[in-house]
């Protein structure tokens, strides 16, 4: 008797509590969803002027006193003949501008809000000479959010700004979906490309509704208004055309990714599989193998570079609400990198 009384305090105070946890986060929730929502806000760093500063720092810690003097007599040298030149109307003109944007997706493709901003901002000011780079990370998700974000990046190009997409660790369905429409796609050499497929899955507690004497029902109108449920019990009839609506969509990311790379031989790597850098770079899916890093400083000496980030100041109750979807997300990656293959 005894110990049933303790179990049962112990369950009581548990249950306690998780209650006046419940209250205390939803009266937060309550009280910051009141908030206004901040407007965003545009930022443009200078990469040129961060990468520069590390190749002077570096040179200060390696180089000698003599060795310092010199670079400096040879950089004073070249700024003096910059500025002659830009006198002349010719070093701004050839030299132009690297802007940078990096799309960090999600399974919803949210990031797109963000994008369109960014793009725009791009468009604005981009002259000429101009280029973008897009630093991209993306395991893919909806076909909608996806689309559109590959429709942003296609605005780039409808202003004959030259696009190149980098990709340092995954840009897979959704994600090649917007890499494909870059002029040059990079990778890392582990870089995982590809899975141009379509993927789609649902349960069904049917069966436990039944065992329970537990009744659903569920009226449409139009026959396939709904093809499959999840509670209620599923046929072969809506399995098919479920089936057929994937098959369509499978085939539009076919198209789309053959009209922007119309030298891929597409039945080939439209099976839904992904590949490797190197590997990706042999089946044409991107055009070298380099990370986002040795690009640009490579480009520092024939651009000047900017980061473009359109950022909105979250209120309490979005951070909170953010905190727990990545807390979810987090869950769900841990669980898929179960099952993938890890180099050892």
């Amino acid at each position: 008797m005894e110990f049933l009384y303790e179990y049962g305090l112990f369950i009581a105070k548990a249950v306690t509590i998780v209650i006046a946890i419940l209250l205390v986060v939803g009266g937060i929730v309550s009280l910051v969803s009141k908030q206004k929502q901040s407007k965003g806000n545009l930022e443009i760093d200078s990469i040129s002027e961060r990468l520069d500063d590390i190749k002077g720092s570096v040179d200060n810690l390696i180089c000698t006193k003599d060795e310092l003097k010199k670079k400096n007599k040879e950089q004073k040298k070249a700024d003096k003949a910059a500025k002659k030149a830009a006198k002349n109307n010719k070093a701004e003109d050839e030299k132009g501008n690297l802007y940078v944007i990096d799309f960090n997706g999600s399974m919803d493709a949210h990031e797109v809000e963000n994008l369109r901003e960014e793009v725009t901002a791009v468009i604005c000011i981009a002259k000429p000479k101009d280029e973008v780079l897009v630093r991209l990370e993306s395991g893919g998700g909806v076909v909608h959010g996806y689309g559109l974000a590959a429709s942003q990046l296609q605005r780039l190009k409808d202003k004959k700004l030259p696009l190149t997409v980098s990709v340092d660790k995954v840009a897979a369905s959704g994600g090649y979906m917007m890499a494909c429409v870059a002029d040059n796609v990079l990778a890392a050499k582990f870089a995982i490309i590809g899975s141009i497929g379509v993927i789609a899955q649902i349960p069904n507690f049917n069966k436990l509704l039944k065992k329970n004497d537990i009744e659903f029902e569920q009226h449409t109108a139009g026959q396939f208004k709904r093809t499959l449920t999840m509670f209620g019990e599923n046929n072969d009839e809506g399995r098919e055309k479920f089936r057929d609506e994937l098959e369509d969509v499978h085939q539009m990311f076919k198209g789309f990714v053959q009209e922007h790379r119309p030298a891929l031989a597409i039945d080939t790597v439209a099976t839904g599989e992904y590949w490797y850098g190197s590997k990706a770079l042999e089946l044409g899916l991107v055009d070298t193998i380099q990370t986002s890093d040795d690009f640009l400083l490579s480009a520092n000496s024939d651009k000047k570079i900017y980061s473009v980030k359109y950022s909105v100041k979250k209120n309490l109750a979005e951070k909170f609400g953010m905190s727990v979807s990545h807390g979810v997300a987090n869950t769900l990656m841990k669980l898929w990198h179960k099952t993938q293959i890890i180099p050892k």
